[in-house]
């Protein structure tokens, strides 16, 4: 699991501890099965603990709850995936800069092709 996936789970369960597994799987665009797999790798982490409570109906339902080490388990991700996503920014700004200045100079790579045959 990256740390994008992990943050997105983490994010969800904070907000919303009362999420099903098949919520948090349609809310993740994932399949319920690797929902859960990464749900059971968290609680094995110790990042999530599972509170059972009765719903109104009466049915057995979970609450997944952020413990102490799955709050900073999520400020961590969130570091790290911030820190890729600067990285990934700082890259494509180059690149929009090189890319203006070829279309600017005439100087693409598609174009000096074109006229030399």
């Amino acid at each position: 699991m990256d740390d994008e996936l992990r943050l997105r789970i983490l994010r969800l369960l904070s907000e919303r501890p009362e999420m099903s597994q098949r919520e948090l799987a349609q809310a993740l665009e994932l399949s319920l099965g690797k929902t859960n797999y990464c749900l059971r790798a968290l609680i094995d982490r110790g990042w999530v603990k599972v509170n059972n409570f009765r719903t109104s109906q009466n049915k057995l339902a979970y609450a997944y709850v952020l413990t102490a080490s799955g709050l900073q388990a999520k400020l961590a991700a969130a570091a790290r995936f911030l820190s890729q996503r600067q990285a990934e920014y700082s890259r494509l700004e180059n690149e929009i800069a090189q890319l203006r200045d070829e279309v600017a100079n005439g100087n693409t790579p598609s174009l000096r092709r074109a006229s030399h045959q």
